[in-house]
């Protein structure tokens, strides 16, 4: 019988995803309206002095006045607000920072106010809440649920409290839940991965776990260390676990190893959050992409990727996307950052709501010959290959390889195969076709005979934990990149004599 909890839960989902539904009904107005609040609440800060925002009226002079920025370009502002100035980005002084590790900058501080919070949290709780009034099941709001995340631990930088997103989260749990919610404090606060890992794995191998939420890289190494003490499928050992929430990469390329370790299906519920901001959630389970939250303090830009780098790149608002175009996805938001490129690129599926797909990372891509390999077409032909073969993949990742003993240049794919791959030749021709199907450059350079067909390089069981640990990014929010234009990982594998 369904607890008290379970069954309010019903009602209080029916009413948040009626809120829901009439913001993303009116897409431009919302839109809109997000625009204007910016604009109005930040006249007074250094920045919309520097950029006259008394002035700015249409989206048009905002363009004119705003460049886009990454952290980089930002950065001499951020440091005042580090340094502890007021009113810098955003009025006042943040609550906290995000810290982050960027790729050319060392850490990132990326500012949460006291506006751009609870977009965070209710986005997160938005969206078990539709699925809840999407599918009617409410029962496991009475077990007990985990997410995987980084350290709680929080320093202090001049006065203003610092650390990871998930651990700033942590915080934030409503209380309704907090008896339902694992791992203790204590463990969550262990620093290093694996001791973390087998800690949760001590402290929840006999609870009944009906949620459970992370990385899929790092849920299933949770997952593996589960098996190993029990001596059973993670169905079998959590009866009632019935929905994985996880964010962060794609789940397509783990979806057939989970379900091996699981026994069974489970729902499961992609969410699209950064420490820039929570930009996407699922809102159906038969609908691909996330829905773009757009009423959350977040006002959304789009320059087609292809274009990016070229003088004449366009900046549109939501009005004017189209459908399957992988766009650079740029934001202004309610934690000061402005008109600033986040790194991801989107494509949308859906304009009616407004329904994004993850498509990359506007660095990660391979284009050492012109090809403009895209993150998602990699996932994509390593789901139809898997599929073909009935192999599933642990991690994976690609880099060209422009300087080869002999023969012509080539991409080369590093996968961790959870199974023997019998017919190696057939799953590279596969990956090949898929490839050659998607992107017409890349299948120019192969006709052209400026590439050779793609090369498969193995790696040895836990390679890519390896490679992780030894660059100091075990477990939390990091994630392998799926694509390089150079050979840094490539060569690091080889250097650690990972592969087979």
């Amino acid at each position: 019988m369904a607890s008290i909890k379970a069954a309010l839960s019903k009602p209080f989902a029916k009413r948040i995803a009626k809120r829901v539904n009439k913001w993303a009904s009116k897409p431009i107005e919302t839109q809109q309206n997000v625009f204007n609040n910016l604009i109005k609440e930040a006249k007074a800060t250094a920045f919309g002095k520097d950029h006259k925002f008394d002035s700015i009226t249409t989206y048009e002079s905002f363009i004119s006045k705003v460049p886009i920025r990454d952290y980089e370009e930002l950065k001499p502002y951020v440091e005042r607000v580090v340094a502890g100035e007021s009113d810098v980005l955003w009025k006042g002084k943040p609550l906290y920072f995000a810290k982050t590790s960027g790729t050319t900058s060392g850490a990132k501080y990326i500012p949460i106010t006291k506006e751009s919070m609870p977009t965070h949290v209710n986005a997160a709780r938005n969206a078990i809440l539709m699925y809840i009034n999407e599918t009617g099941n409410s029962k496991f709001v009475d077990g007990k649920m985990i997410f995987l995340q980084g350290s709680p631990v929080l320093e202090e930088k001049n006065g203003i409290k610092l650390g990871r997103l998930s651990g700033i989260v942590a915080h934030y749990v409503p209380k309704y839940l907090q008896k339902n919610r694992m791992p203790t404090l204590e463990t969550n606060c262990i620093d290093d991965w694996e001791t973390k890992v087998s800690a949760i794995v001590e402290e929840t191998a006999n609870e009944d776990m009906t949620i459970i939420s992370g990385i899929p890289s790092w849920v299933q190494m949770y997952f593996e260390k589960l098996i190993e003490k029990k001596g059973e499928k993670v169905g079998d050992i959590f009866k009632n676990f019935n929905l994985f929430i996880f964010g962060g990469v794609n789940y397509e390329p783990y979806r057939a190893k989970f379900e091996s370790l699981i026994g069974r299906r489970v729902d499961s519920i992609e969410l699209y959050p950064a420490s820039e901001g929570f930009f996407a959630f699922q809102d159906k389970q038969d609908e691909k992409g996330m829905l773009l939250q757009l009423n959350s303090g977040i006002f959304y830009e789009f320059v087609e990727a292809e274009h990016f780098f070229s003088n004449n790149r366009k900046r549109i608002t939501i009005k004017d996307v189209q459908l399957g175009v992988n766009y650079v996805m740029i934001i202004s938001t309610t934690a000061g950052l402005w008109a600033y490129n986040i790194g991801d690129t989107v494509e949308f599926t859906s304009l009616k709501p407004y329904r994004v797909i993850v498509s990359g990372r506007i660095k990660h891509f391979i284009s050492a010959f012109g090809e403009h390999v895209i993150g998602k077409e990699v996932e994509h032909a390593l789901k139809y290959a898997t599929e073909k073969f009935s192999v599933s993949i642990n991690e994976f990742t690609v880099a060209p390889q422009i300087n080869p003993e002999d023969g012509l240049p080539y991409h080369e794919w590093f996968i961790e195969f959870e199974n023997e791959l019998e017919n190696k030749l057939g799953f590279i021709d596969a990956l090949e076709a898929s490839l050659q199907n998607q992107n017409s450059y890349y299948l120019d350079l192969i006709k052209g005979k400026v590439l050779r067909p793609l090369k498969i390089t193995e790696i040895k069981k836990e390679g890519f934990q390896t490679y992780m640990k030894s660059i100091g990014k075990l477990g939390g929010q990091n994630k392998i990149p799926r694509l390089s234009n150079d050979r840094k990982i490539a060569d690091k594998m080889y250097q650690l004599h990972l592969t087979k």
